[in-house]
């Protein structure tokens, strides 16, 4: 579970770090940590316990969305890398033939 002190919000570039349970050749369970890293275009149910964020990236020439709900107990770490200056609350028109870049800056 992670701590959503840190304010998510849409336009921030970030990665999401979660742990992977995989079968290796034996049968045996491994756990390892992959991360996912895109921009927020969504992010829904503010403060309630069944809050999630839609992260979406263009990954090879096809866009890659996914839904991390904050309270998954497999998110191990959510890291912010930019935040763009955006003036909507859902980015859905990325989803599109966008062509304009956004106004992004680093965040440290």
């Amino acid at each position: 579970m992670v701590e959503t002190k840190l304010e998510l919000k849409p336009g921030m570039t970030v990665r999401v770090y979660q742990k992977i349970k995989e079968l290796n050749s034996k049968g045996e369970e491994k756990e390892r940590i992959q991360y996912f890293e895109g921009m927020i275009i969504a992010r829904k149910h503010n403060k309630e316990t069944g809050a999630t964020i839609t992260i979406r990236k263009n990954s090879e020439g096809v866009g890659v969305e996914k839904i991390f709900p904050l309270n998954l107990p497999t998110i191990t770490k959510i890291e912010i890398k930019k935040e763009a200056k955006v003036k909507r609350a859902k980015l859905y028109y990325l989803r599109g033939d966008y062509k304009k870049k956004l106004k992004e800056r680093v965040v440290k």
